[in-house]
């Protein structure tokens, strides 16, 4: 459900590349039809924009720490035989809510929705590609280390 695990699930071999874009576009698709159902369960106008102001190098700095971490915590939980992973990653996000500055986005595909939401929750269109360029740059960032922790397996 994030873009950027898919790009380093594939970076590191562990889906084929041809196969990225239909996972990345059923997971914007999700994404947005997610925020349009929220908003009909709210009675609130189906197709809206987000004018919340979320800009400028701490909120930047703070989606690189939370994507970086969240990718730490997928794949650190690869050693576990027991399906540890969603637990972890909810604990983390939960977390990293309350320790960033961006609130944690960490998700392209979560940006995007939430450009599409005029809630406490969302975010300016025009402050988006800032919010999905750090997210890439957590990735870049990861995987070396990624790569590194799959040759230790």
């Amino acid at each position: 459900m994030n873009p950027v695990v898919t790009l380093a699930t594939a970076a590191t071999r562990g889906l084929e590349w041809h196969a990225v874009p239909a996972y990345i576009g059923a997971q914007i698709a999700g994404a947005v039809l997610g925020v349009w159902i929220a908003h009909v369960m709210f009675e609130l106008p189906i197709l809206q924009l987000s004018h919340h102001i979320r800009t400028g190098p701490a909120q930047w700095v703070a989606e690189v720490v939370a994507t970086l971490g969240l990718l730490m915590v997928i794949w650190g939980c690869r050693a576990y035989r027991a399906p540890v992973a969603p637990f972890a990653v909810a604990a983390y996000i939960t977390g990293a809510y309350w320790f960033t500055a961006s609130t944690s986005f960490a998700n392209p595909a979560v940006t995007i929705a939430r450009s599409l939401t005029d809630s406490f929750a969302g975010i300016r269109p025009v402050d988006a590609p800032g919010f999905i360029l750090a997210q890439l740059a957590a990735l870049a960032l990861a995987l070396p280390l990624l790569r590194w922790h799959g040759t230790e397996s």
